[in-house]
């Protein structure tokens, strides 16, 4: 559930954990069809024999499949500002892909409040700190610093 905040109450949030997302299911299906859309038919995400005999003993998640469903975590972890009127992703200062993601697990995202100011009356940078972990796999997948904008009023 998204956790609503007041502007006053911003602060208060750098440093801590907003929220954690569901598991979302990585499957092959949602592999190959990632893989059609971004034109990366890489065998190691499509191609289960072959990549079966690679040390990662089968077919793995595009980092970028990955990192993309940052969007979908988001609604379980990531903070809206009271009255909010939309939200604009606005960037990466940070993306690291620590561990594959192997095709049929499940990943979910941790969002830890970095900074937040507002860069102009009702517009308001979040910066998270999230870690998206692979079930029952101690590494996780990747961490990034996220950037989202929030527009109030």
């Amino acid at each position: 559930m998204v956790m609503t905040v007041k502007k006053e109450d911003l602060a208060g949030l750098i440093g801590h954990e907003t929220g954690v997302s569901d598991w979302i299911e990585i499957d092959q299906a949602r592999i190959n069809t990632f893989a059609d859309v971004t034109e990366d038919q890489q065998f190691i995400h499509v191609n289960e024999a072959a990549a079966k005999v690679t040390p990662f003993g089968g077919t793995i998640a595009h980092g970028f499949l990955t990192l993309s469903l940052l969007s979908k975590m988001s609604e379980g972890g990531a903070i809206l500002m009271d009255g909010v009127k939309m939200g604009v992703n606005y960037g990466f200062d940070k993306v690291r892909f620590l561990n594959p993601v192997p095709s049929g697990s499940k990943v979910r995202g941790r969002f830890v409040v970095k900074s937040a100011e507002e860069k102009r009356p009702g517009q308001f940078l979040i910066t998270y700190d999230v870690t998206v972990e692979i079930d029952g796999i101690e590494k996780p997948a990747l961490i990034c610093e996220w950037m989202g904008m929030q527009f109030t009023g």
